[in-house]
């Protein structure tokens, strides 16, 4: 993993973006006043005739984009995820979901990570309110290469997908020649004393703790959950076998996020307990993005006292 080099996934999701848009006309894309927060005006800047800017109009622009599907386009659907997924979810629901409409809502900006923007802004519900839905494909990817992927994998499906980017950035995880497949955890190291299931800006916290705790003599194993719906029941059932103790991790509420998707399966395939890490049902607040993982809870310290203690 390169420390060094870090990169968002909202920056990944627009370089992608262009390199999909020379690849597939079919492709196009809307934002809410806030392209160059998401990076999609990299896309604009392309491909002014494919790209739409809605305005201040997020349910519009998640009509027009369910619109745009039943011509045969592919739209990618982007603003903050607090808007994407809470001002415009009557309309995700009824008008993208119910008709199974071939619509990507690529929302940035969640999570506690989004930092100064504060508790307004800083969405915590948004895997719960999409994992529910029929139909939802879920995505929360960890890094550079993954994002890059994924955008790109998910014009390839039919159906609505969501996926959550972040706005603080990651440490490139992945190198070049790494698989991925839709559905199916990416499982970092054999060691048998205890998983880690991670998503998203967490899988970097959970790959330093790993490292840390090997120096203790502990030998963990971390699981990149990139994909919460379809969840990977398999991983989770070989993992709760397999190993000690087992830590969930993310920059969500832990009512309705991965915690509570991991312990769903556990519960119906292998009973056994599960210690997860995220906002305990609480609202944000305003601060650097490091200091409020600290505060909450969600940092490779965490994962290392939960394994130590």
């Amino acid at each position: 993993m390169n420390f060094e080099d870090k990169k968002a996934t909202r920056q990944s999701y627009g370089e992608a973006l262009v390199e999909l848009g020379k690849e597939n006309e079919k492709v196009v894309v809307l934002d809410a006043d806030l392209a160059t927060a998401t990076k999609t005006e990299m896309f604009a800047k392309e491909f002014k005739n494919r790209f739409f800017d809605m305005g201040i109009a997020e349910a519009n622009m998640i009509g027009v984009a369910s619109g745009l599907a039943t011509c045969g386009k592919i739209p990618y659907a982007s603003t903050f995820a607090i808007f994407a997924t809470g001002r415009a979810y009557d309309q995700i629901r009824n008008s993208v979901c119910y008709p199974n409409l071939n619509v990507k809502i690529c929302a940035t900006h969640a999570g506690v990570t989004v930092g100064e923007d504060g508790a307004t802004h800083q969405m915590l519900e948004d895997l719960a309110l999409m994992r529910t839905l029929p139909n939802m494909t879920v995505i929360s990817p960890s890094d550079d290469l993954q994002t890059k992927w994924v955008i790109k994998e998910i014009s390839k499906i039919q159906g609505p997908t969501y996926v959550r980017l972040a706005r603080a950035k990651t440490a490139k995880i992945y190198k070049e020649g790494q698989t991925f497949e839709i559905g199916k955890a990416i499982q970092i190291g054999q060691g048998t004393d205890g998983t880690v299931f991670a998503t998203g800006v967490t899988v970097e916290q959970a790959i330093i703790a790993k490292e840390e705790l090997k120096k203790k003599g502990i030998d963990i194993r971390v699981v990149d959950m990139f994909c919460v719906k379809p969840i990977d029941r398999e991983m989770i059932v070989k993992c709760a076998k397999e190993t000690k103790k087992l830590i969930s991790i993310e920059d969500h509420n832990i009512i309705g996020g991965l915690g509570s998707a991991i312990s769903e399966v556990l519960t119906e395939e292998c009973p056994v307990k599960l210690t997860r890490l995220g906002i305990k049902d609480t609202f944000g607040r305003s601060g650097k993005a490091e200091k409020l993982m600290e505060y909450f809870g969600i940092t490779a310290k965490n994962i290392i006292e939960s394994f130590t203690k």
